[in-house]
This record gives C-alpha cells, structure tokens and sequence, in this order.
C-alpha cells in the first residue's frame, strides 16, 4: 500500500500551537516531525505521517496526520509507558488535541491521586464531535 500523507498546514500548526498556548498558559511550539505507522491493520507495512511533537510536565506529546483531515494522537512517558485516548482516529484536528491534552492532564491528575471527576476512559469514550469548553486546568 503506498499511500501519500502530506505535511500538517500552517492553520494545522496554529491551531495546535493555541491550544498548547490555552493548555500551558505560555507558548509551547510543536516541532514537525515523522512517524512511521501501521496504516492498514491487514499489513506489517509502515507508512511514514508527519507528525507534531511536543514535551511539557514530564510527558511527550505526538499527533500524527495519516490523510487529509484524518489525525491519530498518543502521549508516553517513556519507551514502555504509552497511552491513547481510546479513539484510533479524529477527522477534527481541534477534537483531536483537545482529547489528547484532556485525557493526559485526567492521567497526571490520577498519578498524584487527584480526581477531576472523569476518568480517562470516560473520556475516551465520549464521542468525537462532543462539545468541549476549554481544557482542565491542573
């Protein structure tokens, strides 16, 4: 399967960087990247995806373009400590990240042993057009 993922867009970019600016309450720029992913799960076949990094609080941050307004999104603390939001893919860059940051910000909260009230697997299971207003501040 050779498939063309083209590069994230300058809006894509700024979009990202407001939300981390909304999230972090100072600027936070993603640098581009690339990833290689299993795009076709029938495959072994890696397809290399732009991507946007970014590293706050002691977490890395990756989002992933795999086609045209179609993003997958995953944060880690090491090598072996990896986590999703429970969603493969977002067709809404701005769900996407806002997800991500939610669901990791639920995460940090849970290993202080601070509760916001949902967890991130309720989070995860919302659905992908649910209406967010703002991140959680922690």
């Amino acid at each position: 399967m050779n498939v063309t993922v083209f590069n994230f867009t300058e809006p894509e970019c700024q979009l990202v960087a407001e939300l981390l600016l909304q999230r972090y309450n100072r600027p936070v720029l993603p640098e581009l990247a690339d990833g290689e992913l299993q795009l076709d799960p029938a495959s072994t076949e890696l397809t290399s995806c732009p991507a946007l990094y970014w590293s706050e609080r002691g977490a890395h941050f990756v989002v992933c373009k795999v086609a045209p307004a179609r993003y997958r999104c995953q944060f880690f603390y090491s090598d072996a400590d990896h986590y999703g939001t429970g969603h493969e893919e977002y067709t809404d860059l701005w769900i996407c990240v806002q997800t991500l940051l939610r669901v990791q910000a639920d995460h940090e909260s849970q290993r202080r042993g601070i509760s916001s009230g949902a967890t991130a697997i309720e989070l995860a299971t919302d659905s992908a057009d649910a209406e967010y207003h703002g991140p959680l501040m922690v």
